[in-house]
């Protein structure tokens, strides 16, 4: 049975713990509404790139020949994996290698490689601990990307594609969907989906989409303009899945911390109680003790 002391140590040792649990919790918690905030404001400016690029793309005498939108049989299939380059996030990191790993396994029983390009430093470290070799790796934005970041990796994926050393590429990432729940999704982005430049009934279009349909002069040609446009449009893309999974790792670190304060203070109380059990018997014994000596000195 751990003595009196040692109780006491392990007590304190546990305390100090929880500072640092409490405070990571606090400023995950202060992280996050500013991630949040940084998912709202980028919203607009995605909503009218998509816009201006269904307007260009209905000008636009034909626009299925640009390198991007351009279908090809699949033979190498590349993985964009957005993990975190820090951990005490919980199941943050392993639900995203997971399921980029199961994607991995149906690629390869379909009879396709597979290509890794990865951001963040704990996916980098998983996949080179299992020997895979990683064609591209980005890290040291993972918990506050910017725009500038999402261009780096966007220039280099459509590089891989243009150049057809890959045929198709997907995106993993944990998108946040509250402070409770953030959702692994896997998404195709190249080739872009031409959905994305159709849309369906007048019913449907926003006003700027109708007045994009107008009568205009387009200098450049309007396929000129839709394939500077549609690096743009990747580089969004990427931009807003880096700013979710981002928000995501805070929340699910804040999660975390708050569920190993709280396992922290129930371990405290447990301690306390085994060390008051202690203490009291080591009273007890010192009583009987005391006892036991009296009665011989009467004897």
């Amino acid at each position: 049975m751990a003595s009196l002391q040692d109780i006491r140590r392990r007590i304190n040792s546990v305390k100090n713990t929880r500072k640092i649990t409490k405070a990571l919790e606090l400023v995950a918690g202060a992280r996050l509404r500013r991630a949040q905030l940084r998912i709202e404001e980028m919203r607009p400016y995605a909503d009218r790139m998509q816009e201006l690029m269904i307007g260009t793309s209905r000008a636009a005498s034909s626009f299925r020949n640009l390198a991007l939108l351009q279908r090809r049989d699949v033979n190498r299939v590349a993985l964009l994996v957005v993990s975190g380059d820090r951990g005490l996030a919980g199941p943050f990191n392993g639900q995203v290698l997971r399921r980029a790993f199961e994607l991995e396994r149906q690629e390869r029983a379909e009879g396709h490689e597979v290509v890794w390009t990865i951001v963040g430093r704990k996916g980098a470290s998983t996949l080179r601990f299992r020997r895979y070799e990683i064609e591209s790796q980005w890290a040291g934005f993972a918990d506050k990307p910017s725009y500038h970041d999402a261009q780096a990796v966007g220039h280099r994926l459509a590089e891989l594609y243009e150049a057809e050393e890959v045929d198709r590429v997907v995106l993993v990432y944990n998108r946040f969907e509250s402070a409770l729940v953030q959702r692994v999704t896997a998404t195709d982005l190249l080739p872009i989906p031409e959905h994305v430049l159709e849309r369906g009934d007048d019913e449907d279009m926003t006003e700027r989409e109708r007045a994009l349909r107008g009568d205009f002069i387009y200098e450049p040609e309007p396929e000129e303009i839709l394939q500077r446009l549609l690096p743009v449009y990747l580089e969004t893309e990427i931009y807003r899945a880096l700013l979710e999974s981002a928000a995501a790792f805070l929340a699910a670190q804040m999660s975390a911390m708050r569920s190993a304060s709280k396992n922290a203070g129930e371990l405290i109380d447990s301690l306390t109680l085994a060390m008051n059990r202690a203490r009291q018997a080591q009273i007890t014994q010192e009583i009987l003790e005391i006892v036991a000596g009296a009665d011989a000195l009467t004897q």
